[in-house]
């Protein structure tokens, strides 16, 4: 992937998330050649500036001597490398490298030619940097971890190559790397920003997008299984609403049952007038949660393409502007957004799965199983999704209402965007255990309606876990069937086995 700062794409972050290598576009070393000349003549005409030859934060009124500025970059990231808990997942910490890469690309940070090489190096040779998961509070940037990135890159911590974690100057000489050692402004320019709470909320919203999309097709199984009625997904009901969400959402499972036997079993003379919420109403709440991603992925594109570290250099009057750009407010904004749209699909996800197991509402056998009693069938995973909803809940609480004041009150408001955005992996984690719960049981219902068919679309989707998972005849060792269910989700297989077009954030 060749980074063109300020022009990439959702998709291309994604890439790079999935493990595509990456380094800067050429045309961007002009710029990166500029912004470093500017710092060494503002340097030379020894006034105080903030970040160059001054102390940080609160003891910003300090002034460092030219003899000095290397030991007070090299200082700053090894006293603010004081992030804790488990490491950050490798493939965040390539995202977060790509994206500062892509942001010392635009030529406003001030940093060697020398200092972007080796980003461009360490992620070209598979040197991860171990970081740290906690200690960001997403304002100045999020510090801690972004100074273990550069701590790495002097040589200092640890590096992870190769399935194994060395000692950072280590891993440098074994890749044939010689350790940075900083000029005026580098270490500031490397830990301040936005990037590691950016590359965890974008990662949760890739994995999002993937989440929705199987709950669109588990969504529609569930309607078949319960005999429901596509009537609630007619195009003229959301037209007249007008959220753009909504009416793809309601198109898409309108396509998704089309030409349907088991649908067309029940179209006429059906003595139930209308459905439960969880099915009538999908289209108003996954449009809504479709529209919400969207917004988030608006914000998130435009966060991944600028520059938010402090102070910023321009060039062209050799001026270096203190201003808030590290301040993570949209990025936590975004995050919440995310926990909120992954906390409902998982919401009516499970509700559905309830109305399944329950008799007197889907009119299958109690929870699923030919001969309950004996059996007790999907009794106990439809408790499984209410316990994983429920810890859902708890974990949407939106972090960006919160803030506490840090550097002896200078940094008085911060976003919380770091852990904001940590927390949605594990989110999708519980929501694609719930669709695929919700596969499962959808499923089982269908196998009821044997030998009526669904339409194409879901009897691909219908076949694709019966190739992993038979059906339910009397009871055995669920969690083998669960677990193969959400892989199925998680890894967007079932997504992929299903011909039809769903809607996505573009």
């Amino acid at each position: 992937m060749i980074i063109t700062p300020g022009a990439m794409t959702l998709a291309d972050w994604r890439e790079i998330y999935e493990g595509a290598s990456a380094e800067l576009s050429a045309d961007a070393w002009d710029a990166i050649d500029a912004s470093t000349a500017a710092v060494a003549r503002i340097v030379a005409k020894g006034a105080p500036v903030y970040g160059i030859n001054t102390g940080f934060g609160k003891l910003a009124s300090v002034r460092i001597a030219d003899d000095e500025l290397s030991i007070l970059q090299r200082n700053i990231v090894l006293s603010h490398a004081a992030g804790t808990g488990a490491p950050s997942p490798a493939p965040i910490v390539r995202l977060m490298m790509a994206l500062k890469l892509a942001s010392f690309g635009m030529g406003a940070s001030g940093v060697k030619r020398e200092t972007v090489a080796m980003l461009e190096a360490m992620l070209a040779k598979g040197l991860t940097p171990v970081v740290p998961s906690q200690g960001s509070v997403g304002a100045s940037g999020d510090l801690a971890p972004l100074s273990h990135m550069a701590a790495a890159m002097i040589g200092v911590g640890a590096i992870e190559v190769g399935g194994k974690v060395v000692p950072a100057a280590d891993a440098l000489a074994q890749a044939g790397l010689t350790p940075l050692d900083l000029g005026p402004k580098e270490g500031l320019a490397l830990l301040n920003g936005t990037q590691f709470s950016t590359a965890n909320a974008l990662a949760g919203l890739f994995r999002a997008e993937t989440v929705f999309r199987s709950a669109l097709i588990t969504g529609a199984l569930s309607t078949e299984a319960a005999k429901g009625s596509d009537a609630p997904f007619d195009a003229r009901i959301h037209a007249l609403r007008g959220h753009a969400g909504q009416r793809e959402v309601g198109d898409t499972l309108r396509n998704l049952m089309a030409g349907s036997a088991i649908r067309a079993s029940h179209a006429v003379d059906d003595p139930r007038v209308q459905d439960p919420y969880c099915l009538r109403c999908q289209p108003q709440v996954m449009g809504a949660v479709l529209d919400l991603l969207r917004q988030a992925a608006t914000t998130l594109g435009i966060e991944a393409n600028g520059v938010s570290d402090n102070p910023l250099i321009f060039a062209d009057t050799d001026e270096a502007l203190s201003g808030g750009n590290f301040h993570a407010e949209p990025v936590a904004f975004a995050a919440d957004m995310i926990a909120m749209a992954l906390c409902e699909i998982g919401s009516i996800s499970e509700r559905r799965i309830a109305m399944l197991v329950d008799p007197a509402l889907s009119g299958l056998p109690a929870f699923l199983t030919p001969r309950p009693g004996l059996n007790s069938g999907f009794m106990i995973p439809q408790v499984t999704a209410a316990a994983l909803v429920s810890e859902n809940k708890q974990r949407a609480y939106p972090a960006s209402v919160d803030s506490i004041p840090t550097s002896a009150n200078q940094e008085d408001h911060v976003s919380m965007a770091a852990h904001g955005a940590r927390r949605l992996l594990e989110m999708a984690d519980n929501v694609s255990a719930v669709i695929g719960i919700e596969l499962l049981a959808a499923c089982q219902g269908i196998d009821f309606h044997a030998p009526l068919k669904s339409s194409d679309a879901l009897e691909a989707a219908h076949k694709h876990l019966r190739a992993e998972v038979p059906t339910l005849e009397d009871d055995r060792h669920f969690h083998p069937d669960m677990e193969a269910a959400t892989a199925l989700v998680r890894t967007g297989s079932l997504v992929a086995a299903v011909p039809a077009s769903l809607p996505g954030l573009g």
